[in-house]
């Protein structure tokens, strides 16, 4: 039995193993990867990634992340919503948002902006408001904040 052992080790191994792998599981659903726990730091990365795209995806790297940046700025100030899909989503905060564009699929750029100001990167210098002059009427409220910062297109403001 030994030799057979010794001789057949590895076929053994692989037979145990398909064995295990194919056995039916009743406590597993067939839905699995549906119905586990979901990663709300993922969630909220990929919609961050959506708005920077939605909003910044023109804008150099730097903008993108300074985008992102800002809408971390406003759930930490009092004055906006305290949580990620609440400033997103505040009414008229965001023109992506109106026409739908904050719909399309996050770039891997996008993505890596929204790791980067997830991880503390602010390079708007903590403003709470960014646009681009060139789509802002004068006579826009967003005129009366002090900017503090330019980047690519967009102003960043207080």
């Amino acid at each position: 039995m030994k030799l057979f052992r010794k001789k057949h080790q590895r076929y053994i191994l692989l037979a145990v193993a398909a064995a295990v792998l194919f056995a039916p599981m009743p406590f597993i659903k067939k839905s699995w990867a549906a119905a586990g726990p979901v990663n709300q730091k993922t969630i909220d990365i990929q919609l961050l990634a959506r708005v920077i795209r939605a909003e910044a995806e023109a804008e150099p790297y730097i903008g993108q992340v300074a985008v992102g940046a800002v809408i971390l700025n406003r759930i930490q100030s009092p004055k906006f919503p305290n949580t990620l899909a609440g400033v997103i989503y505040q009414p008229k905060a965001f023109e992506s948002v109106a026409n739908g564009t904050i719909n399309k699929p996050p770039t891997a750029t996008a993505r890596k902006a929204a790791q980067d100001c997830l991880n503390g990167w602010d390079p708007s210098g903590g403003a709470l408001f960014f646009f681009n002059p060139a789509k802002v009427g004068a006579g826009s409220y967003v005129w009366t904040r002090k900017i503090i910062q330019r980047i690519g297109k967009h102003v960043f403001a207080l």
